[in-house]
């Protein structure tokens, strides 16, 4: 009997022990409901009811998880809904997308602090704005922080440096501010820093040399300027993102476990190093649209985990060795717009399923039609002699002095001329829209070469050698289509009639037929024209020239414009993304690989040329496919000589507007074309009302099942495919604001890369 006493005492001592292990101490529960007000009430913490419940045997969902020991919070992660809708922010509470102007941030950290056991804390996406108080540091116990997708400001806290358990600190897509801070590496272990899609400014810290720990460094999408520090004693790095900033330096040495290596989009110049070539572990490597000179090092291409190459867009030049050898990794390789001669080695060359290849805007011996003359990618070398004889010198001044004689009378004489004339050129000063009204004679020109991004843009034109727009007689084009014959019609849309025809030299080519309003004369659409021949990238229809009809009745009644373009010749993308077409049906990676070219394409479009040509009217019938697959966009642009201009010169001084609304536009039509790509044309088809009915099917893998093209679920992962349905529902959401194409680019790419794993890991 006194055994059964003392095992029924012993249970009851047990039994209370471990409830008093596990129930939430009360005045963490008042701290949780506390947090839960500062917030606003957000539906994701509707679970935080009241006191009497105990928080911590709530079920986790994805947006809330709390994990609790010893009776305190231990790990506390929050996902919001609250995304960044705006490309800049001032500072101050906005409706609907920050929390309200009642916010106190100072009194949500004060409250958030008492939970000092944190070793886990994520609050993303919750519109969290102001900057981040010296208090953080209170929460001493930090091991993983993540602040990521809200609306902090100012610089990064020098207190956090105080929080020596961090290993993780992720504080990507804010509004931070000022430099890098040099003291990071005082936390000796940390392993993740994620700073990216901020206005961050200056140099790399020489200090981050030093953090040894560091395994992912992303400091992407920033103003980050400068050298490039050596990195290759981080030893356990192998993830390094600085892409989309303003790097000028040389490249430096990299570490060798490195994985994957974003340096696109900066100012690195020089040669890649070799030391790149001996890289083992390296998987993706991204050096696309930098300065970079010389000849890639061959190793690159045959490392044995490579799979994704972009060297695309730099001033790359020599001959490939026709030994060169690519491992057996390699699926996808990008080496368009260098200056590369010669012939294309055959494991680059030879057609594969496997493998993709873009190569297009170089000087090589194949494929002609889509490179440059072999001038192009010859080196100019200054021959001038610095020393005249002294017999040469009187000559010299007397020919001076004529030139300067002779100037001053062509000024007075040019002076008389511009006083007769002023009238006429004033109609033709509001070519383009502009940040600064002019009211020179020629507006447009002198606007544009007076724009200093404009003249870097123009310099980097020359230097790859662009030419001036090439005019066709119209007896030449009548020629070439036999006089616009039926069996040369290829279709009509809203640009025109557009008709496939051969020039004297035997290039194919398509010849649109542009009726022009008698608005504009000669003179200002050929300068439009011009502007449109400099647009020139890899992933858009090349334009070769044009003719100008005006029926001969003089400058100012110009009837049409007939564009002449390369001929793709591999239907459009719509044509291959459903088996109903006699086309072949394009897989996800080959999809993928597509809206990635456009995207870049369009990126372009909108950054790649002062000014910006936005309201691209974006649909898959346009995007074309050449012999290898390569997408290639067309009538982009074409708002710069049709109604679109006219449309804008009605709106007067309101350009900022009609810019916004265009670039969002561009995003919004994309986002449908990604929608094509993954449920096919027909599901897509009705658009808006597709939106409201199967959207919120797409999140459920159930769903997918229903709507999702089969070849697309047969051949993609969940994750690249969640990835891309997740930026398209932002590109064509009515309640979402529109990301940019820098945005879009990078979660196509993304998807991309986590695709090319997953398939890598079922061989």
């Amino acid at each position: 009997m006194g055994c059964s006493n003392m095992l029924l005492i012993f249970l009851f001592i047990w039994s209370f022990s471990f409830l008093g292990t596990y129930q939430l101490q009360s005045s963490q529960t008042q701290v949780l409901l506390q947090l839960r007000k500062h917030l606003e009430y957000p539906t994701e913490l509707e679970i935080w009811q009241d006191h009497g419940r105990d928080y911590c045997f709530i079920s986790s969902s994805t947006q809330v998880n709390l994990t609790c020991q010893d009776n305190v919070v231990t790990e506390l992660r929050i996902i919001g809904d609250k995304s960044i809708k705006v490309s800049d922010f001032n500072g101050f509470a906005i409706p609907n997308q920050t929390l309200s102007e009642r916010f106190s941030i100072d009194s949500f950290f004060t409250t958030l602090a008492r939970l000092n056991n944190l070793r886990v804390l994520s609050l993303v996406s919750l519109g969290i704005w102001g900057p981040i108080p010296d208090k953080i540091h209170r929460l001493y116990s930090l091991e993983y922080l993540d602040l990521s997708s809200n609306f902090f400001f100012g610089s990064i806290p020098p207190k956090i440096s105080e929080m020596v358990k961090l290993q993780t600190l992720i504080m990507g897509n804010n509004f931070l501010n000022g430099t890098v801070p040099s003291w990071f590496d005082s936390l000796i272990d940390l392993s993740i820093l994620s700073l990216s899609n901020n206005k961050l400014t200056g140099p790399i810290p020489s200090s981050i040399q030093k953090i040894t720990t560091l395994t992912n460094l992303t400091i992407a999408n920033n103003d980050i300027s400068g050298k490039l520090p050596d990195l290759s004693a981080l030893r356990s790095l192998y993830v390094l993102d600085l892409s989309g900033n303003k790097i000028t330096s040389s490249l430096s040495p990299m570490p060798k476990g490195l994985v994957m290596l974003f340096l696109f989009n900066n100012s690195f110049s020089g040669e890649i190093p070799q030391q790149y070539g001996q890289l083992q572990g390296l998987q993706n490597l991204d050096l696309s649209s930098n300065y970079l000179t010389g000849m890639p090092p061959a190793k690159l291409f045959s490392l044995p985990n490579i799979s994704y190459l972009d060297l695309a867009s730099n001033m790359l030049r020599g001959s490939l060795s026709n030994h060169l050898s690519c491992g057996s990794k390699l699926e996808f390789v990008d080496i368009s717009n260098n200056k590369f001669t010669g012939g294309l080695p055959t494991c680059l060359s030879s057609k594969s399923d496997k493998r993709l290849v873009e190569f297009d805007g170089n000087c090589l011996s194949i494929d002609m039609q889509n490179q440059h003359e072999q001038s192009h990618c010859e080196e100019v070398k200054n021959q001038k002699s610095n020393k005249q004889s002294r017999g040469n010198t009187a000559i010299l001044v007397g020919v001076i002095m004529g030139i300067v004689v002779l100037s001053v009378l062509l000024i007075i004489g040019l002076l008389i001329l511009l006083k007769h004339f002023c009238h006429r050129g004033m109609s033709e000063q509001h070519l383009l829209h502009k940040a600064v009204q002019d009211s020179s004679v020629s507006g447009y020109s002198f606007e544009l070469s007076t724009n200093a991004s404009f003249i870097s843009q123009a310099a980097n034109l020359a230097r790859q050698g662009h030419q001036v727009c090439q005019s066709f007689s119209l007896e030449e084009l009548i020629e070439a289509t036999n006089n616009f014959d039926n069996s040369s019609f290829l279709g009509e849309g809203s640009y025109g009639q557009l008709y496939k025809g051969r020039l004297m030299n035997g290039a194919e080519v398509a010849i649109r037929c542009l009726q022009l309003s008698k608005k504009f004369s000669i003179r200002n659409v050929r300068l439009r024209l011009d502007l449109l021949y400099k647009l020139q990238h890899p992933h858009l229809v090349r334009h070769l020239g044009h003719c100008l009809d005006s029926g001969g009745q003089g400058d100012y009644n110009l009837n049409k414009v007939y564009l002449v373009s390369e001929f793709v010749p591999n239907g459009t993308f719509r044509d291959h993304l459903s088996e109903n077409n006699l086309r072949e049906v394009l897989n996800w990676p080959q999809r993928l690989t597509i809206l990635i070219g456009v995207a870049k394409a369009v990126h372009f479009l909108h950054t790649g040329i002062i000014p910006g040509f936005f309201n691209n009217r974006l649909k898959s019938d346009n995007i074309l496919l050449d012999q290898h697959q390569m997408a290639k966009l067309s009538d982009y642009g074409m708002s710069i000589i049709s109604e679109g201009t006219e449309n804008f010169v009605a709106k007067g001084d309101n350009y900022k507007s009609w810019q916004m609304t265009s670039l969002e536009d561009d995003a919004y039509s994309f986002g449908y074309i990604i929608l094509e790509a993954v449920v096919g044309p027909s599901q897509s088809a009705s658009r808006e009302a597709f939106l409201l009915k199967e959207m919120t099917t797409l999140q459920s893998q159930d769903g997918r099942k229903r709507i999702v093209e089969p070849i697309v679920l047969a051949t993609s992962s969940q994750e690249s495919l969640s990835i891309v349905i997740s930026i398209m529902q932002k590109c064509i959401s009515p309640d979402a604001s529109r990301p940019s194409f820098e945005d879009i680019l990078w979660n196509l790419q993304y998807a991309a890369q986590v695709q090319a794993t997953a398939d890598s890991e079922q061989k």
